[in-house]
């Protein structure tokens, strides 16, 4: 009797020490730079099928986006049948993948990209499909089976349900089924998820929807889409919780869907400056050069990919004018200077007169005792160094990116 006591104490005290000990559930390896790639979800929504569908990996192709560092391939809501077979599994549409989703999978796996696919941590996906409460594990071997590098996974139709419990489990669920995927939290920041999925995804979307619109906001009746400035404004005082393996998300680029060319230059530019994920969501096929020239924009791309890993912050904002700062390895920092008034404005900047600081990452950039070269990252051209003014007029709703280099 004696020993089946300190038997059950020693089990409690064991089981008390695991409540409280936070493990690392994802795979650390992955996501140390920004994913980066396309999804289908902005563009066609739930109109999709295999012939459409490969023909967009082929134009990924030879567009040019996989050598300027796109890789994932994600498939969002509405790849799925509207009920699960007769062993709970989900299945692919036979009419939009007649030849399942694994062969799919392959495809996009023989042209060098890695393939991504979506679900819900509800018990429907924002359309209506079957979500994933309740199949966590069993769902995760199917992905793991079909080959699946990512994995985006919504927050529709989940009343009830603990935001933290729920992705945690998928996260859970994911490790165990033994292939390696990014965890993409769609959770839309509504449970501050950068304040505890650290551990739990490599990337967590810190606003609601993303819509084609910089200024303003749109309302869809019971919720609120968001434009570009209207999620920039949101994400200077959560920069502190991103970094390499895990990403706040500002959700995806609407770049090439209908905003003005120097709208779209300035939504990829802030993007950039902040680290985010970049998810392109337009139509591969119909890109104009002036889509391609941004979407592939590598000296744009080196920002964002940036080994530090760190997220810009917001230097400075008057009269519409505002200077976002993004330090990047080597001694090296990006400077965006944003002109959000509904005119032309010159700017005309002292370097010498600014100390730049990060309070948050322990950095400074003292113009008075180091000269810096200046960069044009969008005219691609060498302008100067910071021992002179930088003197340049932004028009309306545009951007100057710059990279200092000592």
């Amino acid at each position: 009797m004696r020993k089946k006591i300190i038997k059950s104490a020693v089990l409690a005290v064991l089981i008390g020490f695991a409540a409280n000990v936070s493990y690392a559930q994802k795979f650390e390896e992955l996501a140390q730079t920004p994913p980066m790639g396309w999804n289908s979800w902005n563009t066609f929504q739930t109109n999709i099928d295999e012939p459409l569908l490969k023909g967009m990996v082929d134009t990924y192709v030879s567009s040019g986006m996989k050598d300027a560092g796109y890789t994932y391939f994600v498939l969002d809501d509405g790849w799925m049948s509207m009920d699960r077979d007769k062993d709970g599994n989900l299945v692919a549409d036979p009419k939009k993948f007649p030849n399942g989703m694994k062969e799919f999978a392959d495809y996009v796996h023989s042209k060098g990209l890695k393939f991504g696919i979506y679900n819900c941590a509800g018990t429907k996906t924002c359309a209506g499909y079957p979500g994933t409460r309740g199949y966590e594990y069993q769902d995760a071997r199917l992905y793991a089976s079909w080959g699946v590098d990512y994995l985006k996974f919504d927050w529709c139709n989940t009343d009830g349900i603990n935001a933290k419990e729920a992705y945690t489990t998928m996260s859970m669920a994911i490790r165990a089924a033994g292939r390696p995927m990014v965890f993409s939290l769609c959770e839309w920041g509504n449970h501050q998820p950068w304040r505890w999925a650290k551990d739990v995804g490599q990337l967590w979307r810190s606003t609601g929807d993303i819509y084609v619109g910089f200024e303003k906001n749109l309302s869809k009746g019971s919720w609120t889409a968001l434009s570009v400035l209207s999620i920039l404004d949101k994400q200077d005082s959560i920069r502190q919780y991103a970094g390499p393996g895990h990403w706040n998300d500002p959700d995806m680029l609407e770049v090439g869907n209908g905003m003005k060319y120097n709208e779209d230059k300035a939504h990829f530019s802030l993007w950039c400056m902040l680290a985010a994920p970049l998810m392109a969501g337009n139509d591969l096929r119909k890109m104009t050069d002036q889509t391609k020239s941004i979407l592939t924009n590598k000296d744009l791309i080196s920002v964002d990919q940036d080994a530090l890993g760190i997220e810009a912050f917001r230097y400075y904002s008057f009269d519409g004018i505002e200077i976002w700062v993004k330090p990047l390895s080597n001694n090296e920092v990006a400077v965006c200077f944003l002109n959000r008034s509904d005119h032309p404005q010159t700017i005309n900047y002292n370097w010498k007169g600014h100390v730049i600081s990060d309070p948050i990452n322990k950095v400074n950039y003292n113009f008075n005792a180091d000269t810096y070269k200046l960069r044009d990252l969008w005219t691609k051209k060498e302008i100067g160094t910071t021992a002179k003014n930088f003197e340049q007029t932004i028009p309306s709703d545009d951007v100057v990116v710059l990279r200092l280099t000592k």
